[in-house]
């Protein structure tokens, strides 16, 4: 990401940023056959359907890498079902990092997060369940 990019992302009042970022990764009818590499790639379809640049597999700390970034929104995408313990300290990680200001959680269903970790934002956005319908 060049630093005019950034700068755009960044020009967003934060709740916007965070709003529009959330709003894109909505917008993706996923398929129900699909591997983590093929979520990523449509969720940085539609971060760039949505206007938005995104950084991809994003440093953020030692040993500590986030699917995308956008400006200072973490998205961290998980396949299947994730290790509920492992899952919110990975969450713990990111949002502890100065880098990260709020974090967008792609699952395939839900995963029973809190909605602030760390004192900051945590939306999770289950994909079957944008369909409008609950799969298991």
């Amino acid at each position: 990401m060049t630093m005019q990019q950034y700068q755009n992302n960044m020009s967003d009042a934060p709740s916007d940023l965070l709003d529009r970022v959330r709003r894109s990764i909505e917008s993706i009818r996923a398929p129900l056959t699909r591997s983590e590499y093929e979520l990523h790639e449509l969720v940085a379809d539609a971060l760039y359907r949505g206007g938005l640049t995104a950084e991809h597999e994003v440093p953020i700390a030692p040993r500590c890498r986030i699917d995308f970034c956008v400006g200072d929104v973490g998205i961290e995408v998980k396949r299947g079902k994730p290790n509920p313990v492992r899952l919110r300290s990975q969450c713990e990680r990111y949002l502890a990092s100065d880098r990260i200001r709020a974090l967008v959680l792609v699952v395939d269903t839900r995963a029973g997060l809190p909605e602030r970790i760390n004192g900051k934002p945590l939306t999770v956005i289950g994909l079957n369940r944008l369909w409008g319908i609950a799969l298991p």
